[in-house]
């Protein structure tokens, strides 16, 4: 089955794509110009407004000989954490439902608008009732793990309030299981009784490479004597997972068949430093 792709999703992408390599390739461009000409007053003018403390609380500028900001490396480390919700695109409903989502990373500030992290990201999602009642099973759910390399991109990163632009791609692992209930014992201190539990009957799974991009608000928390660093944020992507095509008998069930790829739109909310 090949892959349809809605008209205004590519022209989406390729439009967010295209917004943060010119972001990114600006602030590297200016980033080098700051670092040649080492000049005090392109310092000040990059202290200004909310994170004009981060200087003056004590040390953190950056004497290092390879000059990469005016941090110290240990001072530009970026982590984030957050959970939320993940529907499919209208492409991928068929064979994949909703779902929660976990993220968790970590990388540098490479400048005040630039970081770089290597993203963990799982995913929970059900499966549609087609495709258990194709494989003859009463229950199931698809499990993605994924390793990422993100860029982060601040539109106004001595705001309060800011945008960003963020995206990546890496390596994604997608488990696919089918579930029947059976009989458990379940103990206690006191007695042991007779219950029921969801045991994989079946399941199918895929290693291949994906990627993602999308946008989302942050909110500084933090204290503008550190620079406001921590923040609060909300953000939504576009995330495919480039799943092959699946016609398979999951440990003896009946023939089940899945479209290549997998198309989620992953909603994140949590803490970023």
């Amino acid at each position: 089955m090949k892959r349809m792709y809605m008209p205004w999703l590519r022209q989406l992408t390729c439009f967010l794509a295209g917004v943060l390599l010119v972001s990114v390739a600006a602030s590297a461009q200016v980033a080098s110009s700051i670092s040649e000409s080492g000049s005090a007053s392109a310092l000040l003018a990059a202290d200004e407004s909310f994170g004009s403390g981060a200087s003056a609380a004590g040390g953190a500028t950056d004497h290092s000989p390879n000059g990469i900001g005016r941090y110290h490396w240990k001072d530009n480390i970026a982590f984030e954490a957050g959970g939320g919700f993940n529907a499919p695109t209208p492409v991928a409903s068929d064979y994949i439902t909703w779902g929660g989502n976990f993220n968790v990373g970590a990388g540098l500030h490479l400048n005040d608008r630039l970081s770089i992290l290597v993203e963990y990201q799982f995913l929970d999602d059900k499966l549609p009732k087609a495709i258990i009642g194709e494989a003859g099973a009463q229950a199931g759910h698809a499990h993605i793990w994924g390793f990422t390399l993100s860029p982060v991109y601040e539109l106004f990163p001595k705001r309060r309030n800011s945008l960003y632009l963020t995206g990546g791609g890496g390596f994604y692992r997608k488990l696919t299981s089918f579930t029947d209930p059976v009989l458990a014992e379940y103990c206690n201190y006191y007695f042991c009784e007779l219950g029921t539990a969801n045991a994989v009957v079946g399941q199918f799974s895929s290693n291949q490479g994906g990627w993602n991009i999308g946008a989302g608000y942050a909110w500084k928390i933090g204290s503008p004597a550190t620079g406001g660093r921590l923040k609060l944020f909300a953000e939504a992507r576009y995330m495919d997972i480039l799943t092959p095509a699946v016609t398979t008998e999951p440990n003896g069930l009946g023939t089940t068949s899945v479209a290549a790829g997998t198309e989620l739109i992953p909603v994140t909310f949590g803490l970023r430093w």
